[in-house]
């Protein structure tokens, strides 16, 4: 009988380890009872990759809060709506990243709020190897995300990696100065 223990201990640790393999990871909730614990269904995640627009990001869980409740430094918009160059910012994001999560959608409400058509954005979506199927995040050498990359006449001319050293508005000015 202890060998019939042994056996079906050893399939369930086996049955769990090949679920949660073949599910990406399964997060344990609740309490655990000794070496079992119970699993509950993943939470579904979305993960865009390729070409992100804002409208897609904006329906996301995760949007709504930080961008209604960041408040942009308004003396850096003044700096930023003064820009003449024509500026390309891409912006690299993981729609599963919680500094994403975090930084999106403020990024989004400064290019809002300074409203100047000389700066345009690229969001482009990674899936967790920081790939996308169409490979345009591979032309950039980044390992980190979010990453804002600034460009003018086809130069980059600074980076934002994973979040700002001040804020992003501030941030950006410096670059753009």
């Amino acid at each position: 009988m202890h060998n019939n223990v042994k056996a079906l201990l050893a399939t369930t640790v086996l049955f769990f380890s090949s679920q949660s393999m073949a599910s990406g990871g399964c997060a344990f909730e609740g309490q655990q009872e000794g070496f079992m614990a119970t699993c509950t269904e993943e939470k579904q995640e979305v993960i865009l990759t390729g070409s992100v627009t804002t409208e897609q990001l904006n329906v996301l869980d995760w949007f709504s809060l930080e961008y209604t409740d960041y408040k942009v430094d308004q003396a850096s918009i003044t700096q930023l709506q003064a820009v003449t160059e024509p500026t390309e910012i891409t912006v690299i994001i993981g729609t599963w990243c919680p500094d994403c999560h975090r930084e999106t959608p403020r990024f989004i409400r400064i290019i809002e709020a300074l409203n100047n058509p000389n700066i345009t954005v690229t969001y482009i979506g990674v899936d967790r190897a920081k790939e996308d199927p169409q490979g345009l995040a591979a032309k950039f050498d980044f390992s980190r995300i979010p990453t804002f990359i600034v460009e003018q006449k086809g130069a980059e001319i600074g980076r934002i990696i994973e979040k700002p050293e001040v804020t992003l508005e501030k941030d950006l000015a410096k670059i753009l100065n």
